[in-house]
């Protein structure tokens, strides 16, 4: 059971109509029963309407005060308008700041006999204020007894036991299924002055008058004061072994999640009906395709193999990795990566001071380590780096940056209120190449990915990266290597040239961090005299206006005619991350990438939400399966906005021209004395080689101020 009322588009006509093209056959409509002054009833959240219509515009002397529940509350209210006055004059508005407002004022109100009309499989009408409207004269009970024989309600919930037991007389020759709605565990139920959460206690009672009950889902899996899950209570196993059936609320893509589900809605809805004690009976949420894609696609996957990483399906690569969930380029992160399913470990290769070559996202420690407390004194700007100050690694003797932890995983959103896995601040510890490099052998990955960055200026710094790194892999084997993957990735093309020879069997991967709109042909050729394959923005994929995604790009379809693969980067779990198509579903973007454009590879922080994919039967086409997880349609949500309800096209991107692909060559690395010292013996990992790389993921952290700045450019 899933509620369209709330879903993505705030307007009722296209949210139920939406619900039913998008959800699985036996969805239920979710009406929130008001009435007009004359007893029409109408679907709508929340007892008044000023904050979702625009009702105090239209009507601005209207407002009052009322007694609900022994309290005021002030606001304009249904009962006050006629039904003329609301179906003519009234129309809806988003309010839920991270949802777009492009549709606003362009629906009325739903009527109760508008939801009939679809002819959904099911509607479930939920009388949440009858006291309410009783006091001024309108009986939910009469309405219901004039409604036609045709208005079949499959369910009616309600939080006030009164109205249940007088209804379920009234009804009791019908098939409609009565459920006790209960609210707030410290919120009062009228009739009984009891709390709802002492009612919860005694489901014998609800049986009496009820065959199920709708609970917050907070009521089933508690949170603890740190937002990660406590043990379950027995809710759902009591109730079932009383025969009342349990339906749990509250779930929505777009709102913080507890940190255990790494901000992927399907592992939440995966909580309740695919553990291995108990499963609720239906999901009231706001997002109806998330849920039916963890129903139909999801549950009882999660033991799968993973297909094979070809087509069908792209490679996970990790990016730092798991660094959603670990911090960056840490033992951890890797750890977690492998368990998580990720095809290929990546290792973003910086150097010391004193030449070992480590995994670390960033050159600046001051952005993923403790180095801003600990060297503020050796702070500098290297515009060849950044355009701003920081705390260099090639500044940093190794032993000094062993003393370093992990800079706290606050994410690219934390101060939009996003933080990533608070327990895991400063856990895990760096790697260096060498310790990265047999952590992969001795896993059961594919392959390795190995990024390396600045390489002409650290050889001004008397550092040779390129030197560094080949041998290590060749120490480690990979220049014989059969069973797993090489992959060198780097966004410089004369790296890339540098590796050809020493590592014929490697992949070598361009890395194109600009946004682009299509590939020119000279380009096209220049990047297969260096590279066999070519990692991408996100936004080289899609073309975007206001948060909408309005047309796919050639860019991809560009690269694969010359026979090119293509790495899709980086994807990140949280919503404010994604454009408003994909439905705030980190997964819809997965099988986007994967379905749609027909990427080679995906490059995430978040690999458990690709592999989660990858393992359902719907990832499988050939299956030809009655429901599936869609991929976005670019264009769908922007043709049903009205016109000039965005905002003006952007200039497209620019063409990837020859001059973006060829750099110069190397320059040859200088004889600096503190270079040729020798590497230090206790690194981390307890190697001692001079060449070490530590693979970690840049925590980029985005100055978000409200939760609409959703962001393309992470």
């Amino acid at each position: 059971m899933e509620d369209s009322l709330a879903c993505f588009l705030t307007q009722a006509s296209f949210a139920y109509q939406f619900a039913m093209s998008t959800s699985l056959p036996d969805v239920a409509l979710f009406c929130d029963l008001q009435f007009s002054s004359d007893g029409m009833g109408f679907c709508k959240s929340g007892l008044t309407l000023d904050n979702s219509t625009v009702i105090s515009e239209v009507f601005p002397k209207m407002e009052k005060t009322y007694k609900v529940n022994g309290e005021d509350v002030r606001g304009w209210f249904s009962l006050d308008f006629t039904t003329d006055q609301l179906a003519q004059n009234v129309t809806l508005i988003q309010n839920i700041f991270s949802r777009p407002s492009t549709f606003d004022g362009t629906l009325g109100m739903y009527m109760v006999d508008d939801v009939v009309e679809l002819r959904p499989p099911h509607i479930w009408l939920n009388v949440e204020y009858n006291s309410f409207f009783l006091e001024h004269k309108i009986s939910t009970e009469d309405y219901l007894k004039a409604l036609p024989k045709e208005f079949s309600f499959s369910y009616i919930s309600s939080p006030e036991i009164a109205f249940l037991k007088s209804v379920g007389g009234l009804l009791k020759q019908s098939k409609t299924k009565f459920v006790f709605r209960l609210l707030n565990e410290n919120v009062v139920e009228p009739s009984t002055k009891k709390t709802y959460g002492e009612l919860a206690k005694d489901l014998k009672f609800i049986k009496e008058f009820a065959s199920g009950i709708l609970v917050p889902k907070t009521y089933i899996w508690p949170l603890n004061k740190d937002q990660y899950l406590a043990p379950s209570t027995s809710l759902v196993k009591d109730a079932h072994a009383l025969g009342l059936e349990v339906y749990a609320s509250g779930f929505a893509n777009d709102v913080g999640l507890s940190y255990n589900y790494s901000y992927d809605p399907s592992a939440e809805y995966l909580q309740f009906i695919d553990n291995s004690d108990f499963a609720v009976d239906g999901l009231l949420t706001d997002f109806p395709p998330t849920a039916s894609g963890a129903v139909a696609c999801l549950a009882h996957s999660k033991g799968n193999p993973l297909p094979p990483p070809q087509r069908p399906r792209p490679l996970i690569i990790s990016h730092n990795g798991a660094s959603g969930v670990f911090p960056g380029s840490t033992d951890l992160a890797y750890q977690q990566a492998m368990k998580d399913g990720a095809d290929i470990i990546d290792c973003t290769v910086q150097m010391s001071k004193d030449g070992v070559a480590f995994c670390m996202p960033s050159a600046d420690l001051g952005s993923c380590t403790t180095a801003g407390t600990a060297f503020i004194n050796k702070g500098s700007t290297v515009h060849e780096i950044q355009n701003k100050s920081g705390i260099f690694s090639f500044d940093l003797s190794w032993s000094e940056i062993q003393t370093l932890k992990p800079a706290d995983l606050v994410g690219p959103f934390a101060q939009a209120g996003l933080k990533r896995n608070p327990v895991a601040k400063n856990a895990g510890k760096f790697m260096t190449l060498p310790g990265f490099l047999d952590m992969a052998k001795a896993s059961n990955v594919s392959g390795i990915l190995i990024d390396i960055e600045h390489a002409a200026y650290l050889a001004t710094r008397g550092l040779g990266v390129v030197d560094a790194v080949t041998g290590a892999l060749t120490k480690a084997g990979y220049d014989k290597e059969t069973k797993q993957q090489l992959l060198i990735q780097s966004d410089d093309s004369s790296v890339l040239s540098a590796f050809k020879k020493p590592f014929p069997a490697s992949k070598r991967v361009l890395s194109i961090d600009t946004e682009i709109s299509d590939v020119a042909k000279p380009s096209v050729d220049d990047i297969k005299g260096v590279a066999d394959g070519v990692r991408i923005h996100r936004n080289s994929v899609a073309q975007v206006t206001g948060y909408f995604l309005t047309h796919f790009t050639n860019v991809v379809g560009t690269l694969h005619a010359a026979n090119l693969t293509v790495f899709i980067g980086v994807l990140k779990n949280e919503f404010m991350n994604l454009g408003f198509d994909y439905f705030a579903d980190p997964m819809v973007e997965v099988v986007t990438y994967s379905d749609a454009v027909m990427a080679d590879g995906l490059v995430t922080e978040f690999p458990a939400t690709a592999a989660a994919y990858f393992k359902s039967p719907c990832s499988d086409l050939n299956l030809n399966l009655s429901y599936s997880i869609l991929p976005a349609q670019p264009g769908a949500l922007v043709n049903i906005a009205v016109p000039g309800a965005l905002p003006p096209a952007g200039a497209p991107a620019p063409l990837l021209e020859p001059a973006d692909v060829l750099d110069p060559p190397l320059p040859p690395v200088l004889a600096v004395s503190a270079a040729a010292a020798p590497a230090p013996t206790g690194a981390a990992d307890n190697t001692t080689s001079a060449a070490s790389i530590n693979a970690g993921s840049s925590l980029l952290v985005a100055g978000m101020v409200a939760l609409l700045s959703l962001s393309f450019l992470q």
